[in-house]
C-alpha cells in the first residue's frame, strides 16, 4: 500500500531545498513536531546562523547541534553575508559554465562560421585543437556558438 505523501517534502525535493541529513540536526527545537522542520534546508541553515549571531552560541556548539562541521558553518556564514538568504539555498555543484571555450576561441569560431560555406562542427573542433592546442567536443562548440547567437539576437522593435 502506498504511503500518503507530504506536500511540503515533495515541494522541498522539487526545488532542491530538502536538507540532506535531517537526522543529524540535534537541536532541541528541531526535534519537536511543529514549526521547526529538520527537512527544510533553508530553515535549518538560517536558524543555525541566527542562533550563533543573535543568541551568541559558539560556532562549535552550533555546528554540532545542527550536524555540520565548523568549516561548513563558516562557508554558509560567508555565503549569507555575500548573498543573503539566496546564499543559503543549495547551489549546483560543478562548473556553472563551460570554461574551455574562451572568448578568443569563440571569436575564432565566429570568423570561421561566417565563411561560405561554413565549416562543419567536427572540422571546427579539429581546427581549434590545431590553433589553440585544446581539444573540444564539436557539440560543445555548437552549443556555445548557438547560445551566443541567441544572446546577440534582438527582436525587431514594434512601435
Amino acid at each position: 500500500m502506498k504511503q500518503p505523501t507530504d506536500p511540503k517534502e515533495e515541494f522541498l525535493h522539487a526545488v532542491g531545498g530538502i536538507y540532506p541529513h535531517p537526522q543529524e540536526v540535534r537541536d532541541p527545537q528541531f526535534q519537536q513536531q511543529g514549526f521547526f522542520d529538520p527537512r527544510d534546508g533553508l530553515q535549518v541553515r538560517y536558524e543555525m546562523l541566527r542562533r550563533h549571531r543573535a543568541e551568541g552560541h559558539s560556532v562549535a556548539d552550533t555546528a554540532r547541534a545542527f550536524g555540520i562541521s565548523r568549516q561548513h558553518f563558516y562557508q554558509l556564514a560567508q555565503a549569507f553575508e555575500q548573498r543573503g538568504l539566496y546564499g543559503l539555498l543549495p547551489q549546483k555543484r560543478g562548473p556553472h559554465a563551460p570554461y574551455k571555450c574562451t572568448a578568443a576561441i569563440m571569436e575564432y569560431v565566429e570568423v570561421r562560421r561566417r565563411e561560405a560555406p561554413p565549416l562543419c562542427w567536427d572540422e571546427l573542433a579539429r581546427q581549434v585543437e590545431q590553433v589553440f592546442g585544446l581539444r573540444l567536443h564539436p557539440r560543445t562548440l555548437e552549443r556555445r556558438w548557438t547560445a551566443g547567437q541567441k544572446k546577440n539576437h534582438k527582436p525587431p522593435h514594434n512601435p
